[in-house]
């Protein structure tokens, strides 16, 4: 039988081999044992359920916790030319009576549900009907109370179980399992001697970094602008802080959306399919989003604060590079994120040995942003994996290029602040004393005649504050556990005010991301123009993968086509020609097309193209505006302005007046003549608020262009 599930892959699927781990789970269900299947995420766990539910007789009922995983899976199985539904609140009265009518009449292989619904007394009148072969259990460890997202509602499964005609086949699935939780799903569920199949809980095309100490707002930005390009996801802890860095996007002109439980159901929905549909680039959210979202070609994760247990780190995490191609998984860590998660803790947590549980949970997560050592053998040891390698080459710690910088003196004169501050003061107030500020306080407290008064005065506060943060999370102060935490040394700093131990601070170096080559660009366009003439999302037409594996084969005939992994015989039917056409028009006439052969793309026979920034000139000449620039050229707002200053600078026309309102340009002429024209930051501090960025580097375009480029 197990054959036939390979030409099952094959035939609607497009792959030649199943993944290491599908092979032992599949052929664990084929003959009949209930299996525990414990997967990373993006190992292809679905298949492991769907290829032999059309092989067993009957339906499989694959339980299911949100809506949209549901969706998502149905869609992308009916593509697929396979018969599926799914049965949740989001249907009208006629369309459920409808589905629950094909149910009894045996129309479907695979039936999605949430695990309310296995209650309902309709839902099991249907069943009573239908041979159900097997049951699938998604996020299990959603059973276990001690797992990181406990749902009550999955406790109805075995109930459930217990009263139906015949016992199917059970099997449960998860990627974030402990051996404690692990136990309680095989007990929870009434399992007969499962089959208990560990594919592994690493993740090697991912790439593992932690931050700790950054500029948080301004690491977002550099990193959006870099990766431009690709999808992402940006989780934070708070609405408040998701609501502030979508606005900080959005204000920049990335095309960015938010999600959060704060928002109306319509709202959620919205922002959900903007981002599956490819219609923005980045999604900034609260944990509230991700599960179930079967968006493949997600290449990059933040976390802006450290979540509160690895299990949600990880799984959160894995929702970058679900297709196999790299992702990066960027961790920024400050200490602060320890006490908003233990505040959230003791906010959400009644059962003290529960409470206790959690912030042991926590504690794990500081110790993986603080450890020197390898972060993939961190996290995969904790989830049970002894044999784990000490070192993978693909983690900001075993890969650390970073440059270390002698910071004593610095951190000499923050320490002794704080001494002089008695212990009892915040990161503000330290900071605000080592700048030398006239906070009305700081003065009432005579603290302008501190000996470290102004020590720091050529730097701004936030650059302080930043340092001391720094200094926190290697663990030369601390932070007490208060509603307003104080600043204290610990023995580490002693040793540095003694002067018997140096302080060194790494300057990380970002690990950036590859470019896809021009190909590859064009296939994404296509996608994309087919998945919104379909109304699906764009992975759902290819995954990423399978426009590189177009581009280094090149196929331009069918019978090359259908040897491209992930093309199975119906969306080669659909899809195909589209595809072959574009790489065709893309690529000479004498490519051969088979996978066999990697081709290269012979030297550029055509005329040098125009440079990149007359081409953004010209449209602003036409009157176009920023925004419309960027949309038409899918540049951010950022860039468009850079290439009209260097349009400026070589001497081309630019109106600059469009962005200056006549009113203030003499008041930002004096401020520029007054501190020199860079950097912008003290610029703008010294103007009105209503003053924008753009309106002071178009003053600075304007009046500087010309004489900086003689220079």
């Amino acid at each position: 039988m197990f054959s036939q599930a390979k030409q099952i892959l094959k035939r609607f699927y497009g792959y030649d081999s199943f993944r290491p781990g599908q092979e032992k789970i599949i052929k664990s269900f084929l003959a009949g044992e209930d299996t525990v299947a414990i997967m990373p995420t993006g190992a292809g766990k679905s298949i492991c359920f769907q290829v032999p539910a059309l092989l067993l007789d009957g339906c499989t009922l694959v339980i299911s916790p949100l809506i949209s995983l549901m969706k998502d899976q149905v869609d992308a199985l009916i593509n697929q030319g396979i018969p599926a539904t799914y049965i949740n609140s989001s249907l009208s009265s006629a369309e459920l009576n409808r589905r629950l009518y094909d149910i009894s009449a045996g129309k479907y292989k695979l039936i999605y549900v949430a695990p309310e619904r296995l209650s309902a007394d309709f839902f099991q009148t249907c069943l009573i009907k239908t041979t159900i072969s097997m049951i699938a259990i998604d996020e299990a460890h959603c059973l276990s109370q001690w797992g990181h997202d406990f749902r009550p509602s999955y406790q109805l499964i075995y109930p459930f179980i217990r009263q139906l005609p015949k016992r199917p086949l059970i099997g449960a699935f998860t990627a974030t399992a402990t051996p404690e939780v692990k136990d309680d799903i095989i007990n929870l569920l009434g399992l007969y001697h499962p089959n208990i199949q560990v594919s592994g809980f690493d993740r090697p095309n991912l790439y593992f970094n932690v931050l700790r100490g950054e500029n948080k707002q301004k690491f977002i930005l550099h990193y959006v602008k870099t990766h431009a390009s690709q999808s992402g996801i940006i989780y934070a802890a708070t609405r408040k802080e998701v609501d502030a860095i979508f606005a900080l996007l959005s204000s920049k002109g990335y095309k960015a959306g938010h999600y959060h439980a704060g928002l109306s159901d319509e709202e959620r929905i919205r922002e959900q399919d903007r981002f599956l549909y490819d219609d923005i680039q980045v999604m900034v959210a609260t944990n509230a989003f991700g599960m179930g979202i079967d968006k493949s070609n997600v290449r990059y994760v933040i976390h802006y604060n450290m979540p509160r247990n690895m299990e949600a780190y990880y799984q959160e995490a894995g929702r970058s590079g679900r297709d196999g191609e790299p992702g990066e998984c960027t961790l920024l860590f400050s200490p602060q994120d320890t006490m908003l998660q233990k505040f959230l803790i003791d906010k959400s947590v009644e059962n003290p040995d529960r409470k206790q549980h959690e912030l042991s949970k926590l504690q794990t997560m500081v110790d993986y942003c603080h450890t020197p050592n390898c972060l993939r053998n961190y996290i995969i040891s904790y989830f049970g994996e002894t044999d784990a390698p000490t070192s993978c080459d693909n983690c900001s710690n075993c890969t650390d290029e970073s440059e270390l910088i002698d910071i004593t003196v610095d951190a000499q004169k923050v320490f002794s602040c704080i001494l002089r501050l008695n212990e009892r003061f915040g990161i503000t107030m330290i900071a605000e004393v080592l700048k030398g500020s006239q906070n009305k306080k700081l003065l009432q407290f005579r603290f302008d005649k501190l000996s470290t008064y102004g020590l720091f005065a050529n730097r701004t506060v936030n650059d302080i504050k930043l340092l001391i943060q720094r200094l926190i999370a290697t663990q030369y102060l601390m932070l007490t556990e208060s509603e307003y935490p104080v600043v204290r040394l610990t023995s580490l700093a002693y040793t540095v005010l003694k002067g018997d131990q140096s302080v060194w601070q790494k300057v990380i170096k970002t690990k950036q991301v590859a470019s896809d080559d021009l190909l590859f660009q064009e296939l994404r366009k296509l996608r994309k123009e087919i998945a919104d003439a379909e109304k699906i999302p764009p992975y759902q037409v290819f995954a990423d993968s399978t426009l590189h594996e177009m581009c280094k084969y090149q196929p331009t005939t069918l019978e090359a086509m259908q040897d491209i992994k992930g093309v199975g015989e119906v969306k080669l039917n659909k899809y195909g020609q589209f595809f072959i056409t574009a790489i065709r028009v893309f690529t000479p006439e004498d490519t051969v097309s088979s996978p066999s052969k990697t081709m290269e793309k012979p030297p550029s026979t055509s005329e040098p193209k125009t440079p990149t920034h007359l081409l953004t000139l010209n449209l602003f000449t036409q009157g176009l505006s920023l925004t419309e620039i960027a949309n038409e050229r899918s540049l951010t707002t950022a860039t468009v302005f850079n290439h009209l200053v260097k349009a400026a600078n070589e001497n081309c026309v630019v109106d600059w007046d469009r962005f200056i309102r006549p009113e203030y340009e003499e008041q930002i002429l004096n401020v520029i003549h007054k501190l020199g024209p860079a950097p912008l930051r003290p610029l703008k501090d010294e103007l009105p608020e209503e003053i924008t960025y753009d309106e002071i580097k178009a003053v600075i375009a304007k009046h500087f262009a010309k004489s900086s480029n003689k220079n």
